[in-house]
């Protein structure tokens, strides 16, 4: 289980006073305005920021961070990533799961055979489709609805799955 959780992405600077663009990585875009500190996942180290103020441009987060104040230092964290601790995440109601949680899981048939793992999850609108590498190195796809997902333990790092036939 991650103990952080990538929430978005500073794509760009805003203005001359240090607030910046983010691209969400989460579904839930409202939970940036109840952010009190982020993480800001850097290369040389990671550090909190303390939130100072949060408004939306076309449903995209600009944020205002108090250590950051000018577009020059705003500039130097462009494109990395920030991130919550799994405590300060938003609650997920029953059965629903982070993706960070279910990528590495390995994917068990009813029989409990192994059948590969899970190497990503598509968004596609409809359903999620769970992208699954095989032993031999095949890529398959599965719907992730429930008669093909039977049982999701990421606790356990096992998802049992059902394939269904080709018509």
């Amino acid at each position: 289980m991650l103990e952080k959780l990538e929430i978005g992405v500073i794509t760009s600077t805003h203005g001359l006073k240090g607030e910046v663009n983010v691209f969400p990585l989460t579904d839930e875009t409202e939970r940036f305005l109840d952010l009190d500190h982020v993480l800001l996942l850097d290369p040389q180290g990671e550090r909190e920021l303390t939130v100072e103020s949060v408004r939306f441009f076309k449903g995209r987060p600009i944020i205002r961070f108090q250590e950051i104040s000018s577009i020059e230092e705003a500039e130097k964290i462009r494109k990395l990533t920030l991130a919550v601790r799994r405590e300060d995440a938003i609650p997920l109601a029953e059965g629903e799961y982070f993706i960070g949680d279910l990528i590495g899981c390995g994917l068990y048939l009813e029989d409990g055979t192994k059948y590969g793992v899970l190497k990503d999850i598509i968004r596609t609108g409809a359903n999620d489709v769970y992208e699954a590498e095989t032993a031999d190195g095949t890529v398959t796809y599965i719907p992730a609805i429930r008669e093909c997902v039977l049982d999701t333990d990421p606790e356990h790092g096992r998802i049992t799955v059902r394939i269904m036939r080709e018509i």
